[in-house]
């Protein structure tokens, strides 16, 4: 299951609230954060620090996701998954060893800009955060994501591809949307 949505709808935040309470629901849950899996930042700061662009295309390794995470935890594979590829603050790879995925499990992946880009997810939530509420909320020395989050909303139209959406434009107010479908 994806939870995809920008960084001031905290999609972590989610994704642990829903595997915390799938445990007495007979089903275990384990969450691996798409920002585990982002490039190296020779890759990602290519053409510099703070380009929407490079934000949007660049920054996660959706063939490292899919290879190490999805494909073997989907049918068919192995059942066991790497829990981080990358670690960011270090630059380096985290090294980290797969680990089984638990029977009956569920896998939770939170991050941003998470559809369509070809990631094999059962259910995606998107966590829709309108423009303006994105403009207000960000933070001033993340502002120049902005463009590339628009941009993902333009091109890959969240909000018709996923299962689910919730409204998170206020964090004390969130409201669901079932089947995609925003009125």
């Amino acid at each position: 299951m994806a939870v995809d949505g920008p960084d001031v709808a905290v999609p972590a935040d989610l994704a642990a609230a829903v595997a915390e309470r799938l445990p007495p629901l007979g089903r275990p849950a384990v969450v691996v954060p798409a920002d585990g899996f982002l490039r190296p930042a020779s890759l990602r700061f290519e053409h510099g620090r703070t380009d929407p662009d490079a934000r949007y295309t660049d920054w996660l390794d959706v063939g490292a996701l899919s290879r190490e995470v999805l494909d073997p935890v989907g049918p068919g594979g192995s059942g066991e998954y790497l829990p981080v590829l990358w670690d960011v603050d270090r630059d380096r790879a985290a090294r980290a060893l797969p680990r089984p995925m638990p029977p009956r499990g569920v896998l939770l992946v939170p991050g941003a800009l998470l559809q369509g880009v070809g990631l094999a997810f059962d259910v995606v939530v998107h966590l829709r955060v309108a423009p303006a509420a994105r403009r207000r909320r960000t933070p001033t020395e993340q502002a120049w994501e902005l463009p590339a989050l628009d941009r993902y909303d333009d091109e890959v139209d969240p909000m018709t591809l996923a299962d689910a959406v919730v409204l998170a434009d206020s964090p004390d107010h969130p409201a669901l949307v079932l089947q995609g479908r925003f009125s």
